[in-house]
């Protein structure tokens, strides 16, 4: 999906991640993309909060489990996302979620 409104009516930054699985796992070869406003080329990406750099791209393929976040200069900051890279995991679809929704849920080991 796109980003959503703020209450405001201003776009935010989000991170797009595929396969859309939550939590995400490293050995899953997980693909972040950062959506906001602004060119890709202005996406600056931060690892466990610390500035990665900037990356021309707007994706990659993560190599690291940490907590990974961007910034579009026309949108902000992006909400966090963790990947881990736990040998048992339980995971849920990115979707949101209603009272009696029928989920499938997808167990990795």
């Amino acid at each position: 999906g796109w980003c959503p409104l703020s209450s405001a009516g201003a776009q935010t930054t989000q991170l797009l991640v595929e396969p859309p699985w939550r939590p995400a796992v490293l050995w899953d070869r997980v693909t972040l993309t950062c959506q906001g406003l602004g060119t890709a080329g202005a996406t600056t990406w931060y690892k466990d909060g610390q500035r990665w750099g900037q990356n021309r791209l707007d994706h990659f393929t993560v190599t690291e489990s940490v907590t990974y976040t961007c910034d579009r200069p026309s949108s902000g900051l992006s909400p966090p996302v963790t990947i881990i890279n736990d040998q048992l995991v339980l995971q849920v679809p990115t979707l949101m979620l209603l009272e009696r929704d029928t989920v499938t849920l997808r167990c990795q080991a």
